[in-house]
């Protein structure tokens, strides 16, 4: 095992705060959560299987450092991210009597990172708050850079805000707990990093990835995780409040979010899963634009397939229809005045947002690829 990595991430418009990657964190990082909690009290929130596997060791550490601790268990799974679960954070802070000088803890994915992020943002105009993700898509990617959400009935992460953590602890142990599934989401977000702007990190992925995937090699996965971390870093210290260069973060996500509400955000298709399929879609229809070589597409569709997740829309359990996509990529975020804008590819390793993608274009791709 190598020494802990340490990124900083700092812009203009909030507070530097450290990521820390490395093994065994939740045990041995006592020095920085003492710090970060100086009145000595704090909220847990967590899902019910992190319990069984994480929570103990944190609630030990906290104990060993004299902090004062209560636990919030929520159902695992996307559904917490609503309104009710956003009730359930809030209600529990403030039952607990923290105030602005506190911080609380996210301890899990990228569900209860986003929820517990909005929670602390909202409570008292701002808690601080510390992320500890424990899957491998939150460590690489959802826990550094201060989106927090709750999703809406016509979109994901439609009710949110900008809320930057405190501290990140990346503990790559936690991922040894992963159903391989997990496993293959967060590969969703490393391929991202790697196809939106480093084409080396393509070649570097294209021998290591079964090392990562499959745990071989934790001074991979740490490498790995940390690659991705400074991409994000240096991106989102640019552009906060993804007024810019940060939509590029956004590589197949508005193909898979509009995926994921036509599932109605059921667990059959997971967010990674989501992400890794819009990816692909997004590699063809630069193709078809002229934008990427049949070599680069090729390559690029073999690299999400090596990192386990599908990459047509027939091998999903769902039948689709386009207009309805169509109409959910319209109210995505990113849409501007209902045109709606992708990131698309014109070589791997370099993303574009092309804006005003027609919506015909667009039906006639969906159906093209397996919608009706």
């Amino acid at each position: 095992m190598t020494a802990p990595s340490l990124i900083t991430v700092k812009g203009n418009g909030f507070s530097a705060y450290e990521v820390i990657i490395g093994s065994d964190l939740l045990a041995s990082e006592r020095a920085r959560l003492k710090a970060q909690i100086p009145q000595g009290r704090t909220v847990i929130v967590t899902d019910e299987t992190i319990v069984g596997h994480h929570l103990k060791t944190l609630s030990d550490t906290l104990d060993t450092i004299g902090i004062d601790h209560q636990s919030l268990i929520l159902p695992e799974g996307e559904g917490s991210k609503s309104w009710q679960g956003l009730q359930s954070v809030t209600d529990k802070f403030i039952e607990a009597g923290l105030d602005r000088k506190d911080r609380v803890i996210a301890l899990g994915g990228g569900v209860i990172g986003d929820l517990t992020g909005l929670a602390a943002s909202l409570t008292h105009r701002g808690l601080g708050f510390i992320q500890i993700p424990t899957t491998l898509l939150a460590q690489v990617d959802s826990s550094v850079g201060g989106k927090t959400a709750i999703d809406h009935a016509r979109g994901k992460n439609l009710i949110g805000t900008f809320w930057q953590p405190s501290l990140v602890l990346c503990d790559i142990s936690t991922i040894e707990t992963l159903p391989m599934r997990e496993r293959r989401c967060g590969m969703a977000e490393i391929i991202k990093y790697a196809l939106l702007g480093d084409s080396d990190f393509v070649s570097w992925l294209e021998a290591h990835i079964d090392s990562v995937l499959l745990l071989k090699d934790y001074n991979l996965v740490q490498t790995c995780v940390k690659r991705c971390i400074e991409a994000k870093a240096q991106i989102v210290a640019k552009d906060e409040r993804e007024s810019g260069i940060r939509a590029l973060l956004n590589l197949g996500h508005t193909f898979g979010h509009a995926l994921e509400a036509a599932t109605q955000f059921d667990e059959g298709l997971k967010h990674g899963e989501a992400v890794g399929l819009g990816m692909a879609l997004a590699l063809r229809f630069s193709h078809g634009l002229g934008y990427i070589s049949n070599q680069d597409e090729t390559r690029g569709l073999a690299l999400i397939k090596a990192g386990g997740l599908k990459a047509d829309l027939r091998d999903l359990d769902y039948h689709f229809e386009a207009k309805s996509l169509v109409s959910s990529m319209q109210g995505d975020k990113k849409s501007e005045n209902g045109a709606i804008n992708l990131i698309l590819l014109k070589k791997l390793g370099e993303a574009f947002v092309q804006k005003n993608v027609s919506t015909e274009r667009l039906t006639q791709f969906w159906l093209d690829n397996g919608a009706n």
